[in-house]
């Protein structure tokens, strides 16, 4: 069968290759796959020492033959995947139950692979910042599938988020999901904010602990900058700031939370609460320029790739 398969060249980072088809396990389902959503972890994993990572964390598709054991759905049904290490850029996939979420009739399958990494960052790291009504939150790097579902989430539990950007990075969905757009974060307003979400590091994440209220937390969540951030613990005994800043990874744990999650979350986008934007649309075969695009933040919401 065909399926993405890294290149080890940074300029294509994956092509189209042959695979052997999956044998199912007992537990598992054979899944065809119809669209795969492409995350930043991908292009991380692709540009590093690759190895035998296949791209495609997330995906949507078809129960082709239920598993043997009768745990998971039946087959035709449509399902959402989410696959840690990869893999569902492929026309067939193996997966056990705990992997899959069925996707509701009213959510088209494009929509559904769009959610699972970055919803379940944005559900699990507003859940750990703990009650949001009426709470200020700064956040950085939320341009793409993170940000669109943080917003959301964060503007119904209550909270005023304003979300950080460059300029010439799209900022149009940003604001009408409900967010305020801050271009310059040196003129943003110091002690002002409850909650710090930071995934961007070097000099801009940096910066952003210094806008914390007196015992204000932040919770930092990646580094798409490359550079770590930087804290200058004299300046914050100046200015009299006390904070918490704590490492959130969504992976913590056996994965076991996942399909559940997932599954709240494809019932929000089918009752109207949850809007998923799709930046891109396109085939397969383009995945490599798409996730160069996307690691330059040229690209709004996601990216989602039609598997032929």
């Amino acid at each position: 069968m065909r399926a993405l398969i890294p290149t080890g060249n940074p300029e294509t980072l994956t092509e189209l290759g042959e695979v052997d088809l999956p044998t199912p396990a007992h537990h598992e389902a054979l899944i065809r796959v119809t669209d795969i959503s492409l995350n930043r972890a991908d292009f991380l994993y692709l540009s590093g020492p690759a190895g035998d990572f296949r791209p495609g964390i997330d995906a949507a598709g078809v129960v082709a033959r239920a598993a043997a054991d009768g745990s998971g759905p039946s087959a035709g049904s449509r399902v959402v995947l989410h696959l840690p290490a990869g893999g569902g850029g492929a026309e067939y996939v193996a997966a056990s139950a705990d992997r899959l979420a069925v996707i509701p009739d009213n959510v088209d399958s494009a929509s559904a692979s769009a959610l699972p990494l970055g919803g379940l960052v944005a559900r699990r790291i507003l859940a750990l910042a703990g009650p949001l009504q009426g709470r200020r939150i700064l956040a950085t790097g939320v341009g793409g599938g993170v940000g669109q579902v943080l917003i959301q989430l964060a503007v119904a539990a209550g909270a005023e988020i304003t979300a950080v950007a460059e300029a010439g990075q799209p900022t149009e969905h940003m604001a009408a999901l409900g967010a305020r757009i801050a271009l310059d974060i040196d003129a943003v307003e110091g002690g002002a904010f409850d909650i710090v979400l930071e995934s961007v590091g070097g000099d801009l994440g940096s910066k952003t602990i210094h806008k914390l209220r007196p015992g204000g937390q932040s919770l930092w969540f990646g580094q798409a900058s490359g550079n770590p951030i930087t804290l200058d613990f004299f300046r914050l005994l100046q200015e009299g700031t006390s904070l918490t800043l704590r490492h959130f990874v969504y992976a913590d744990g056996d994965g076991s939370r996942d399909a559940a999650d997932i599954e709240a979350l494809l019932s929000l986008a089918s009752q109207g609460g949850l809007r998923v934007e799709i930046g891109h649309r396109g085939d397969w075969s383009s995945a490599g320029p798409v996730l160069r695009e996307m690691s330059a933040g040229r690209l709004r919401g996601k990216a989602v790739l039609s598997v032929a």
